[in-house]
């Protein structure tokens, strides 16, 4: 079986070992692959493991041997599965890999919204503390978050391992899903409605999956729903945000501050408008990128075309 990963680096730049694809057959990595070099590279190929390139029907016309394309990822929005199931092209995923990692990365983005603690360190070693001259100074408003309310929304396995953290901190939790599971509700947590959650909660976190129905879920009329000063995160999916909304309540301080790792588009584009929003905290899409996490991504990759190979398919998202 001939196996080629045409786009490696964003998820192993050399710290991660590929032997449990080597062993799985005539075995090839690309760092990168531009899209005129990818039909070259993966056209005899019997599996293709992707992490963000395209594989489009167009592809999949010109690669004859094709039998199977692993996302190197949660998401599978890259593959077209209506041409890979039209010519019995198998599709899986990685549904869990990254959940501490990410929500972990979602309260940081909070942390630092709230108290700043990069920029405050940055002047400190601009020598920031020595012109203020006195024990203490700070240069924005600290924010406490015991006691206020923090609204998820998408209560999947990262939305209620946020919750637990922002529980242990003494915050109270309302949570949005379609899906709920009653096990969870206790004295700091409930699920509301949509409107609900966005008007009773001190800072928003987004963990909800990219549908029809969740894209630009933050734009001007939910904002104008939501309290004033409010926290936004989101490291979950760029197209959640409607960025010309998001930096209007930031520049009006309906919002008080935002913390994205994901954007509408990577990188921003020059003219996004969030960018020049100094209350804006944007991060280059690492909330999944510690080494624990792409571990356990890629060894699960691994395993998921392993046992495709053995006739035993998990995690497929196309039947």
């Amino acid at each position: 079986m001939k196996i080629v990963i045409p786009d490696g680096l964003g998820l192993n730049p050399g710290d991660l070992s590929y032997e449990n694809f080597e062993v799985l057959g005539d075995f090839t990595a690309y760092d990168s692959t531009k899209e005129s070099e990818l039909i070259e590279r993966i056209h005899d190929a019997d599996a293709v493991c992707i992490n963000d390139i395209m594989i489009s029907r167009e592809v999949m016309d010109q690669c004859p041997n094709l039998k199977y394309v692993g996302c190197l990822s949660t998401g599978f929005n890259t593959v077209d599965l209506e041409a890979a199931t039209e010519k019995g092209i198998v599709v899986t995923n990685v549904p869990t890999y990254g959940t501490a990692s990410v929500s972990e990365f979602a309260i940081t983005l909070l942390m630092e919204v709230a108290h700043r603690a990069g920029d405050h360190s940055l002047g400190v070693h601009n020598g920031r503390w020595n012109e203020v001259g006195e024990w203490c100074y700070w240069d924005s408003e600290q924010i406490e978050l015991a006691g206020k309310t923090m609204g998820i929304l998408g209560m999947g396995r990262i939305g209620k391992q946020t919750s637990k953290v922002a529980q242990a901190m003494g915050m109270n939790v309302l949570g949005y899903d379609i899906y709920h599971d009653e096990s969870i509700v206790c004295e700091t947590f409930r699920y509301g409605e949509l409107d609900e959650v966005l008007a009773n909660s001190d800072v928003i976190v987004l963990h909800c999956v990219l549908t029809p129905e969740t894209e630009g879920i933050i734009n001007k009329e939910n904002i104008a729903k939501m309290k004033d000063g409010v926290i936004i995160i989101n490291n979950s999916r760029g197209p959640l945000v409607v960025p010309e909304d998001l930096a209007e309540g930031l520049n009006s301080g309906k919002v008080f501050g935002a913390g994205l790792d994901v954007m509408l588009t990577e990188p921003p584009a020059p003219d996004n408008p969030l960018l020049k929003c100094d209350n804006c905290i944007i991060t280059p899409h690492i909330s999944w990128v510690s080494k624990a996490s792409r571990g356990r991504l890629l060894n699960t990759a691994a395993e998921n075309l392993k046992q495709f190979i053995e006739g035993n398919t998990v995690n497929q998202v196309n039947k």
